[in-house]
């Protein structure tokens, strides 16, 4: 059986961290739960070297993510169930990533919330770039259709189960094996 990846993608501060933990404490399957943060927070990145500005993080982005996003698949090829938590916001992601887990059965969940609950919990974190939700909120969504959207002020147990039961009911293809120039966007729930 190929993995299996449930894919959350939505705005910096939009509550995909706690869906994904919320999913990984209830299914009834092993999932690894992958992020940029882990890496970040695990000090894999030399960011203390970033931020005095010894290294540029825009000379390293590319790489980083390119090879993040090579992980996923290599996880996944090894028999590993993910869910991903990510912010496409760079053109040709979605496209990479289609490729890239086009072998695995990817559920592809966009995780939408209003811009003045995103600003208030991007304030609140104090640990990203103020204007970076809003940047997110007005870009990541357009042209992208998903297998499920939900709304994350729904409150992360019920987008949770949402989450679980659509997956148990998910058809394949999804539609995160579409290329991205053949999607249209799908309003929130």
């Amino acid at each position: 059986m190929p993995a299996k990846i449930i894919f959350l993608h939505g705005a910096s501060s939009s509550g995909k961290s706690t869906i994904a933990r919320g999913i990984q404490k209830t299914i009834d399957e092993p999932f690894w739960h992958i992020s940029i943060d882990h890496l970040r927070d695990s000090g894999v990145l030399p960011l203390s070297r970033f931020d005095s500005g010894e290294f540029k993080w825009r000379d390293a982005r590319s790489q980083f993510f390119q090879g993040f996003h090579r992980s996923l698949a290599a996880y996944a090829s090894a028999g590993n169930n993910l869910i991903i938590e990510h912010i496409l916001d760079t053109d040709g992601w979605l496209d990479e990533l289609a490729d890239l887990l086009a072998p695995f059965d990817v559920f592809f969940v966009g995780v939408h919330c209003s811009l003045p609950v995103l600003l208030e919990r991007e304030k609140a974190r104090g640990d990203r770039p103020i204007g970076s939700a809003e940047q997110d909120y007005n870009a990541i969504h357009r042209n992208v259709r998903y297998d499920l959207t939900i709304q994350s002020e729904h409150g992360a147990d019920r987008n949770v189960e949402r989450v679980i039961a659509e997956w148990r009911r998910r058809r394949a293809p999804s539609v995160f094996a579409l290329k991205t120039k053949e999607m249209k966007l799908e309003p929130p729930v």
